[in-house]
C-alpha cells in the first residue's frame, strides 16, 4: 500500500523487530549537550586542583631537565613519563564524568539493550550513490538546515552573554596577569554554561523530533497490523510452520519467474538476481534473487530457458542487498542496468540474425 496508508501504530513486535535493527529514536545533540554541560561542571569543581596539578608536574619538570646529570642519566623518557601520568591523573576525572554522561545520555535514550545485528555490515552504507543521494536528498538539505538554525540559536544566546560582560572587560586593563586569568576563567565558563544549557533545550526537542519520526516510520497499514495480530494468536509451532509454508511458496513463484528474466546477474557464485524489463513499468525489475545453494538454482533454471547469464559482481552484491524481489531497480544504478540490458538485447540480436 502507500505510505498514507500507514495510518496504524506499531505493535510491540514490530518496535522490538527494528531495535534488532538498531532502528532507535535517538539524538545526537542531546548526548551532546549531556556531555557538554557536565564537562563544564566538572571543569568548575576540579579545574582549581586540575590547575595546580598541572603546574606542579610543569614545574617539576622544567626544574628536572635543568639539572644535566638527570637528563644525562635517564634521558628525557623517563621525565616525560611520570609527567604524562600525573597530567593523566589531573584529567582523569573530567573524563571519566563526561564518560558517564554519553553513556547515560544513551542510555536514558534507546534503553540499555545493545544488539549485534545492528554491528552486521550493510552493503547500502558502502554504496557512494546511495550516500550522495542521503547527503543531498531532501532529509540531507533538512538536516543541513536544522544544523544551521542551532547553530544561530547557540551563537544568538552566547552573543546576549558575551555583550553585557563588555565594559566589565574593559575595566579589568591594568590588573596582575594571574587574577585577569581567574575572572576571564570563570567568564568564559559562565557564558559557556548558559550556551549548553541553551544546546540541551535544542538537543531535548531533537530528540521529540526524532521520537515522533521514528514513530511515523514505523507505522503499519491495516492488513499489515490484522496479519501480525493473526499471527501473534497462534500457537508458536503453528506460527513456524506458516512461516515455512510461506517461504517455500514464495521461492517457488519466485523460481517460476525465472524462465521470464531477461537476464540473470551473478557473483558469479555466490548471487544471483534475475532482471525482467516490462515496458510498462518505469524500470527493470527483480524477479528472483538468491545466494549460494539458491543463486545455483536460479542459475540452473536460466541455463535450461536459455536466458542470460552475465558475471558482474559489484552490480550482483548491490542488487542482492538494496532491491527486494518485485521492486524495481533504485535509480542510482538505472545507467549500470541499462548498459547491460543493451549487452544483452544486441547478443540475442545478433544469435538470432545467426539462425
Amino acid at each position: 500500500m502507500a505510505g498514507h496508508d500507514k495510518t496504524e501504530k506499531a505493535t510491540p513486535k514490530r518496535r522490538e523487530t527494528a531495535r534488532k535493527r538498531g532502528q532507535v529514536a535517538r539524538s545526537a545533540d542531546l548526548q551532546g549537550a549531556v556531555v557538554l554541560l557536565v564537562a563544564l561542571l566538572a571543569l568548575s569543581a576540579f579545574g582549581p586542583a586540575l590547575a595546580a596539578r598541572l603546574e606542579e608536574t610543569l614545574r617539576a619538570f622544567l626544574t628536572a631537565t635543568a639539572t644535566p646529570d638527570v637528563v644525562r642519566n635517564g634521558g628525557l623518557g623517563a621525565l616525560l613519563g611520570p609527567a604524562l601520568a600525573s597530567a593523566a591523573l589531573a584529567v582523569a576525572p573530567i573524563a571519566l564524568a563526561c564518560l558517564a554522561a554519553g553513556v547515560a545520555a544513551s542510555t536514558a535514550q534507546v534503553g540499555l539493550k545493545p544488539s549485534a545485528q545492528a554491528l552486521k555490515p550493510d552493503p547500502r552504507r558502502l554504496d557512494p550513490l546511495q550516500g550522495t543521494k542521503n547527503l543531498f536528498g531532501l532529509n540531507g538539505l533538512f538536516e543541513g538546515a536544522k544544523a544551521v538554525v542551532k547553530v544561530a540559536i547557540v551563537g544568538v544566546i552566547a552573543a546576549l552573554a558575551v555583550v553585557p560582560k563588555l565594559p566589565e572587560l574593559a575595566g579589568l586593563v591594568g590588573i596582575a596577569p594571574a587574577q585577569l586569568g581567574g575572572v576571564l576563567t570563570e567568564m568564559v565558563l559562565e557564558i559557556a554554561k548558559r550556551t549548553a544549557i541553551a544546546y540541551l533545550a535544542i538537543g531535548a526537542l531533537d530528540y521529540l523530533w526524532q521520537r515522533r519520526r521514528h514513530d511515523k516510520s514505523l507505522r503499519m497499514d491495516k492488513q499489515e497490523l490484522k496479519d501480525e495480530l493473526k499471527e501473534h494468536s497462534l500457537p508458536p509451532h503453528v506460527r513456524a510452520a506458516i512461516r515455512r509454508r510461506q517461504v517455500q511458496a514464495a521461492r517457488a513463484r519466485m523460481m517460476a519467474a525465472v524462465p521470464n528474466a531477461d537476464v540473470v546477474v551473478t557473483n558469479p557464485t555466490h548471487y544471483a538476481v534475475a532482471l525482467a524489463y516490462d515496458a510498462s513499468k518505469t524500470a527493470p525489475e527483480v524477479v528472483a534473487k538468491g545466494k549460494d545453494l539458491v543463486a545455483r538454482r536460479i542459475r540452473e533454471i536460466a541455463a535450461e530457458h536459455g536466458v542470460t547469464i552475465v558475471s558482474d559482481p559489484p552490480l550482483a552484491r548491490t542488487l542482492h542487498g538494496s532491491v527486494e524481489v518485485g521492486q524495481v531497480i533504485p535509480e542510482e544504478l538505472y545507467q549500470a542496468v541499462a548498459e547491460l540490458l543493451a549487452f544483452v538485447f544486441r547478443v540475442g540480436r545478433r544469435k538470432a540474425a545467426a539462425r
